[in-house]
């Protein structure tokens, strides 16, 4: 795939999912298309030597794996690459509704470590997943989209807060209520669950009775490459969808002769904690059915790696102090390489220097990034990942600007330079 095909389907692939749902439901897609089969966990499973399977947990998270088709995992290994479903949003409550000074609103609380004050006045949709009963009394669930802008968060204007520039702090109780429509003294309570019932009835879904939702909040603009060169792509999600992108299209060319398994896990920017999470048991019981004897097993997992694919922080111009001086990762400046001395990130030497040679048999350029000593660091699936396998693991990503807001900005050349690298990866150098 050229530079040009990547990044358009990567901006199709961001659009179609707003939520980690509507992800897993994308990457389902291009794998079927692929001649991927689908697994269920309940299910025993019958795997073949050169098999192409994925399987799903909570349909939020997916595991995706080609088995080679002569040598047995213990002799090569398998080749991971980790990244993540979730992005920083707002989630609608379960009861959501309100009605203040003739508007309807929707409560929302605020999912992982958003930044919030660019969610004010944005044109904003609903998507999400939705459980209900049918008219014979089944429960069943769908996706869904309200797909044009149906809510915005209105500022309050400066005339009415003059420090606004100067100083202003964020209550997510007070001041991130969704506002829907007009709702004038007089008209009936709104039931925000009967609109889900009327949306899904609209699209085909025999609902009854709704019964309850996972709804989040995302912003309709679609992406779009920004600059006199076309130079940036900008979007919602690029952390870390992005990731989940270039990690199915090396997936997808990855050579047969070599174990290679994709993880696309929910649930990273709140911690992992959950079943599908990086710190739950969702890869490890996936292995524990492809090598079920405990020694052939942890043979293969001694003879592995894995990377861990998650955006990095690209150096700011109009913030430079805010990164080391030698380690400000520029955009399009190739991957970086993402460490840290207190094990925030998984990478080690070797692991690095392994990714670097990669990298040169390709022809694409590293970078590195180790956030200011003064300064505290985030996190990735990776160390979790490290520790429960303990695969030889390395952290590494694209740089970023404005990470964790609603509209987030990448090089258009950074992502297709690092799925280079994981195709090479998954060949099994």
């Amino acid at each position: 795939m050229d530079k040009t095909a990547f990044n358009r389907d990567l901006k199709t692939f961001l659009a179609a999912s707003p939520t980690p749902f509507h992800a897993v439901a994308s990457l389902a897609a291009a794998l079927e298309g692929a001649g991927f089969e689908a697994l269920k966990e309940s299910d025993a499973w019958a795997l073949k030597a050169g098999g192409r399977y994925y399987v799903t947990r909570n349909d939020s998270s997916l595991i995706a794996f080609s088995l080679p088709d002569t040598q047995t995992l213990v002799e090569k290994g398998l080749r991971l690459v980790g990244a993540h479903t979730d992005s920083p949003c707002l989630k609608l409550k379960p009861r959501p509704d309100l009605r203040r000074s003739g508007y309807y609103q929707l409560g929302v609380e605020v999912y992982g470590g958003a930044l919030l004050n660019p969610w004010f006045d944005r044109d904003l949709s609903i998507a999400g997943r939705v459980h209900f009963l049918d008219s014979e009394g089944v429960l069943r669930q769908a996706l869904m989209d309200f797909k044009d802008p149906v809510a915005v968060i209105p500022s309050l204007a400066i005339h009415l807060d003059r420090e606004a520039n100067n100083e202003r702090s964020i209550n997510p109780q007070k001041d991130l209520p969704l506002v829907l429509s007009l709702h004038p003294a007089g008209e009936d309570k709104p039931d925000f669950r009967h609109l889900l019932r009327e949306r899904l009835q609209a699209q085909g879904e025999p609902v009854a009775e709704v019964l309850d939702y996972e709804l989040f909040c995302y912003d309709v603009q679609p992406p779009a490459y920004v600059g006199l060169h076309q130079e940036f792509i900008a979007s919602a999600r690029l952390d870390n969808l992005l990731s989940c992108y270039l990690g199915l299209q090396a997936l997808l060319e990855a050579a047969p002769g070599q174990g290679a398994i994709l993880v696309c896990n929910d649930h990273e920017e709140v911690g992992s904690q959950s079943s599908s999470g990086a710190d739950g048991p969702f890869l490890l019981q996936v292995l524990e059915r492809l090598l079920p004897e405990n020694e052939q097993r942890m043979r293969t997992l001694a003879a592995s790696r894995m990377i861990s694919a998650d955006n990095a922080h690209g150096i700011h111009p109009n913030y430079a102090d805010r990164h080391d001086a030698n380690h400000g990762p520029l955009i399009n400046g190739g991957p970086v390489i993402k460490i840290n001395a207190n094990q925030r990130y998984a990478t080690n030497s070797e692991s690095s220097a392994h990714f670097r040679a990669l990298a040169r048999q390709v022809q694409v350029p590293v970078q590195a990034f180790t956030v200011r000593s003064d300064m505290g660091c985030g996190s990735t699936i990776g160390p979790l990942t490290a520790a429960k396998l303990g695969v030889s693991t390395l952290d590494v990503g694209v740089p970023t600007f404005a990470m964790h807001s609603i509209r987030e900005l990448a090089g258009s050349e950074d992502a297709y330079n690092l799925y280079r690298v994981l195709a090479c990866f998954f060949s099994g150098q």
